[in-house]
């Protein structure tokens, strides 16, 4: 049996990074890049800011200008301009909120990429539309403009806006950045869902802990591959070191794998120590009242 942890390597290559090195106008980004991701994996990409984390998913749709090597998805080479069978899904921070849209005119946008002549939506395309929409959580906001929907809603809506040309692969930039817990996991297990019915996902992301609980592969990047597995293998203080030159703790209890910066208790206690006399042992909010109980707070000159 294939287990969730062999899928990425096992399964037939969708994306093929060959010996990749690729950037814009100054110093490559990311460089000697081998990388094989497979039909149906889930895969986090994690690293520092400026790693080559968003540099590699536009590596798979012909948006970085300067490549040597070879990246092919589904069988083909690719080159400058789109990649067919591929979906995008932007950081939410990039877009323009101003641009005078509705939800159904953004979804549909996702269309035009494979029929760039039609002018007009059709009544399938609509229906087409309102079925994505209902699928994921967010019916009847079609006519509804992009900008007034919550940063939750405004994400499935660009899921939707690349699903709607049902892509093979699908590609997420910081799907979860800016959103809240309940928002950050309600998408996460929707692009679970998604996986699951065989669409292979690629997604960057700063959240370790959200890849460590849902995620069962993860490639680690800064400026070329640190690593690659499942994350109870990867995440470990060794190789976060390398990826992050940073100090993490990971901490494994109870079938949970946690990963935290270890420098902030430092921090911490030497503010503690130089605050010592200032501290509140105990303060809670009841009501419309403050209720402060107060240990070794020193007296002002002039108090009592």
């Amino acid at each position: 049996m294939t287990t969730a942890r062999q899928r990425s390597t096992v399964a037939e290559p969708l994306v093929r990074f060959e010996r990749v090195t690729c950037g814009y106008d100054g110093e490559p980004v990311l460089r000697d890049l081998d990388l094989t991701i497979g039909q149906g994996a889930f895969v986090g990409i994690v690293g520092p800011s400026g790693a080559g984390k968003t540099t590699l998913l536009r590596a798979m749709v012909g948006a970085v200008p300067r490549v040597r090597g070879r990246v092919i998805v589904d069988g083909r080479v690719v080159g400058s301009g789109s990649t067919s069978g591929v979906g995008w899904v932007p950081q939410l921070q990039t877009v323009d909120w101003d641009f005078p849209a509705t939800v159904r005119e953004v979804v549909l946008m996702g269309r035009w990429g494979d029929r760039p002549w039609r002018a007009w939506a059709s009544r399938a395309d609509r229906a087409l539309v309102d079925r994505m929409l209902e699928r994921l959580g967010i019916g009847g906001s079609g006519d509804r403009h992009i900008r007034s929907l919550s940063g939750g809603q405004q994400q499935r809506v660009f899921l939707a806006r690349a699903m709607i040309g049902d892509p093979k692969l699908l590609l997420l930039d910081e799907p979860t950045s800016g959103v809240d817990i309940k928002t950050r996991d309600d998408v996460l297990h929707l692009l679970a869902d998604l996986n699951r019915d065989g669409m292979t996902i690629v997604l960057t992301t700063h959240e370790l802990n959200s890849v460590a609980a849902h995620l069962p592969w993860v490639v680690c990047v800064n400026g070329r591959l640190i690593a690659e597995g499942d994350p109870e293998d990867v995440f470990t203080s060794a190789i976060l070191q390398r990826t992050y030159a940073a100090d993490l703790r990971v901490v494994r209890q109870d079938g949970t794998l946690l990963v935290a910066d270890a420098a902030p208790h430092r921090l911490r206690d030497a503010l503690r120590h130089r605050h010592a006399g200032f501290e509140h042992a105990h303060h809670e909010h009841a009501d419309d009242d403050h209720i402060h109980t107060v240990a070794d707070v020193p007296s002002s000159p002039g108090t009592r």
